[in-house]
């Protein structure tokens, strides 16, 4: 079992306490302690108390630890000396939204790429200045440490997590249970416009799950459009104010993941593997599998795949 801890910095906010709960509790695979420096009622903003039922203790042998709160206030000594400890023991270290404020304080983000939530990136740069803070992404991992945004980007990031250690089928169903979006790609921007009134009281929701139905197709701004009734000018827009994305790079991110599941559940050849995705030829599949994942296909099935795979193909 991977184990993963979580460890709570007043002040918190309890919604960011219950994503990781709410994302690794949906995989078999994982076991999640919550702790504190000071276990028991922790409170927390805008919100009721919580009860926090382990001490730091609980991060000791972590595969994983995630920092979640702080606000951007100075974490207790005992917390970032844990926090050093679980680093240099091989955890995987990350944190949630202000939760970076934490990490910066425990030294494991010097020199390194990071962000937060954009409302205080500017604090996290002046006061870290050997911190490359980049305050318009989702997410960043460098030197094997992530770090995320606010909320949902948290939520991103977790189920990027998954993604990384059971693969894409694994992240998938716990989204679908989350009933959230598959992952973001952590480069996406957080600053996405605010969602323009959907025209005629509809959004673009279902032209997306409609596209989804047809990613073996070649799918064209105006194949989407036309299923939208709406003008290509048009559909571009409104699909930027939802989504973050272009219309193609989201058909592309989405291809990319057909073919990352097909890859991991199935012995379908790799032109197989390309044709239902959408991709085209194995070659395209290849160049997109290691421009996003950094893996070829064969090797990324080799990770992921739990059936026994023809090496030949």
């Amino acid at each position: 079992m991977h184990r993963v801890a979580v460890v709570i910095v007043p002040p918190v906010r309890s919604f960011d306490v219950s994503i990781p709960l709410m994302v690794f509790n949906n995989v078999e695979h994982y076991v999640v302690h919550v702790c504190t420096a000071r276990p028991g009622p922790t409170p927390t903003v805008g919100g009721p108390d919580i009860v926090v039922p382990d001490g730091l203790d609980a991060m000791e042998g972590a595969d994983t630890v995630l920092a979640v709160g702080s606000g951007g206030q100075q974490a207790p000594t005992e917390v970032l000396d844990a926090l050093r400890k679980a680093a240099a023991a091989g955890a995987r270290i990350a944190s949630l939204c202000t939760g970076a404020f934490v990490l910066a304080q425990a030294g494991l983000l010097d020199g390194l790429r990071a962000t937060t939530h954009w409302g205080l990136a500017d604090d996290l740069a002046t006061g870290f200045p050997s911190i490359d803070v980049q305050p318009d992404l989702l997410f960043v991992e460098d030197g094997g440490i992530f770090t995320s945004a606010g909320a949902a980007a948290a939520i991103d990031l977790c189920l990027h997590l998954v993604r990384i250690d059971y693969g894409a089928s694994a992240a998938n169903a716990a989204a679908r249970l989350a009933v959230v979006p598959p992952v973001r790609p952590g480069g996406q921007s957080q600053f996405i416009e605010t969602p323009l009134p959907p025209e005629r009281g509809t959004s673009l929701a279902p032209t997306r799950v409609w596209a989804l139905e047809h990613l073996d197709r070649p799918l064209t701004l105006t194949d989407l459009a036309d299923h939208a009734k709406t003008s290509v000018r048009t559909l571009t827009r409104r699909f930027h104010a939802e989504t973050g994305l272009s219309p193609l790079q989201w058909l592309l991110h989405r291809r990319i993941d057909r073919a990352r599941e097909l890859l991991e559940t199935t012995e379908l050849p790799m032109d197989q593997v390309a044709g239902k995705s959408g991709l085209g030829s194995a070659d395209s599949l290849r160049k997109h599998m290691v421009g996003r994942v950094g893996l070829t296909p064969t090797a990324y099935r080799a990770s992921f795949n739990r059936a026994p795979t023809d090496a030949s193909r």
